[in-house]
């Protein structure tokens, strides 16, 4: 059984699935496009990502893609905790500059659904925290952005301070969101 709820922001979605658990361990089925058609989910994946964190506290984003190589994301947390964080783009939508913010782990069963629009990041709460992605367009370098993950105006409750945080040379460097130039409208 596959459940959809929308969020804080309606065009992203927690997705739950069922477990079948047995002696062995256990069964779930991620996805089947035709059950997540069914619920308005429409993409159709063509890339599966996977990353892993050895360390509590490792800050990966928050990224997204320029048009018209801009990505949907279905993600999902195989082992580990992670603060799953989206934050709203569109500049013609009420909750531009907006973001939610949700905890995904490998014990849940849930996914997060994040449309074309919104940058996306993450900050492990656990060590040798897997998380694994599909994405509907392929990763394209030139398109390739992002947004400073600790920017003030964005009020996200992180779990890490700056000083904390492990983040990528690359993700320190990223601009804030009023120096972000227009990307989605």
């Amino acid at each position: 059984m596959l459940e959809v709820r929308s969020l804080a922001i309606p065009d992203v979605k927690l997705i739950r699935t069922s477990r079948f658990a047995d002696a062995r361990g256990y069964f779930c089925e991620t996805f089947r496009r035709s059950a997540f058609a069914d619920r308005g989910i429409l993409q159709d994946f063509v890339q599966d990502n996977q990353s892993s964190s050895d360390r509590t506290g490792t800050v990966r984003g928050l990224h997204f893609q320029r048009p018209p190589f801009a990505q949907a994301k279905l993600i999902r947390v195989i082992s580990g905790s992670i603060l799953d964080v989206v934050v709203d783009l569109r500049r013609s939508s009420p909750s531009f500059g907006k973001h939610v913010a949700v905890t995904l782990d490998g014990e849940s069963d849930e996914q997060l659904f994040v449309p074309k629009g919104f940058a996306h990041g993450f900050c492990t709460l656990q060590p040798r925290s897997v998380v694994f992605y599909k994405v509907d367009q392929v990763y394209a370098p030139s398109h390739d952005a992002g947004l400073y993950w600790a920017d003030p105006a964005l009020a996200i409750a992180w779990p890490v301070t700056t000083s904390e945080a492990l983040v990528s040379t690359k993700d320190q460097t990223l601009p804030t969101l009023d120096q972000l130039s227009s990307v989605f409208e």
